[in-house]
């Protein structure tokens, strides 16, 4: 109850934008978040999630805009440059010819999701130095390895047929002496129980980009959010908006157990934005 008491309150505090939707800080990131439900007058999860997937695709039309604005999955490797550095992330094209496997290369939705922790910590919003960060379904592992840099101490996980390119990544990128954080690679299958160590203390950050790609897979990812969230944890997620349908099905799933607020694209790094994608914040009810 104390930690839906603490989000209640901070709803309370909120402000209504032009659109009537109330805007408030949520969880652990100071910025400002557009509250689902906060205004729109729906008291039933699935009636908000509708609304909410016909607002972004209204307002962002991303069919319109291009795809893969910031990645090119035919290269085998990604360079960025990042919190003063310039990382090179390996990629394995020919993966993607393999039913189910998409986390063998960069998506929009991970550059994306990188770059606005590295603003947010830049501007303030958001404190990862020394934090404990989860990233979900890491894939190439660019944003495990940019919140490494930021200062937290990050666990990057996928399931055990990805882990190679993963581990790779990471022991290439983020080698050097003078690093702020760390980063480990482990082995999650969502609905299954976590180590000890993911949830031994549990994180204060869980992060995610493109893990909401399936109906038959949320089930098993709310499963993981639960079991990975405590009173302390902000969990951000980002996805390029592909199918209206996929995405009203988690956030009816989602909002059930947890209060979520959708990041304004005015937030996002300004190099790095796109109508495409969509983020969101959560804490646990």
């Amino acid at each position: 109850m104390a930690a839906a008491s603490a989000a209640l309150m901070e709803v309370l505090e909120g402000e209504d934008d032009d659109d009537g939707e109330m805007v408030v800080g949520l969880g652990s990131y100071g910025g400002r978040v557009r509250l689902l439900g906060g205004g729109g007058g729906c008291d039933e999860e699935g009636e908000v999630a509708a609304a909410e997937t016909m607002l972004l695709w209204g307002l962002q039309q991303p069919t319109l805009v291009q795809p893969n604005a910031f990645v090119s999955q035919s290269s085998l490797a990604l360079a960025i440059e990042t919190c003063g550095r310039s990382l090179s992330i390996l990629q394995s094209p020919s993966s993607l010819i393999t039913p189910g496997v998409t986390g063998s290369v960069m998506w929009d939705s991970g550059i994306v999701l990188g770059k606005f922790l590295e603003h947010a910590v830049d501007s303030g919003m958001l404190l990862l130095q020394g934090k404990k960060v989860v990233e979900l379904g890491s894939g190439c592992g660019l944003v495990g390895c940019i919140s490494a840099l930021l200062g937290a101490q990050v666990i990057l996980t996928d399931l055990p047929d990805r882990l190679r390119l993963l581990r790779k990544n990471v022991e290439t990128n983020l080698k050097h002496e003078e690093m702020r954080g760390s980063a480990v690679v482990k082995e999650l299958t969502w609905g299954d129980d976590p180590d000890r160590d993911l949830i031994q203390p549990l994180p204060d950050y869980v992060l995610g980009s493109d893990v909401i790609y399936s109906e038959g897979a949320v089930e098993d990812l709310m499963e993981t959010l639960l079991q990975l969230s405590g009173i302390q944890t902000t969990i951000i997620l980002a996805g390029e908006l592909r199918n209206d349908s996929i995405l009203e099905y988690f956030l009816d799933a989602v909002m059930k157990y947890f209060v979520v607020g959708r990041v304004d694209e005015a937030q996002f790094h300004p190099d790095y934005r796109s109508r495409r994608v969509a983020m969101y914040v959560l804490v646990k009810k």
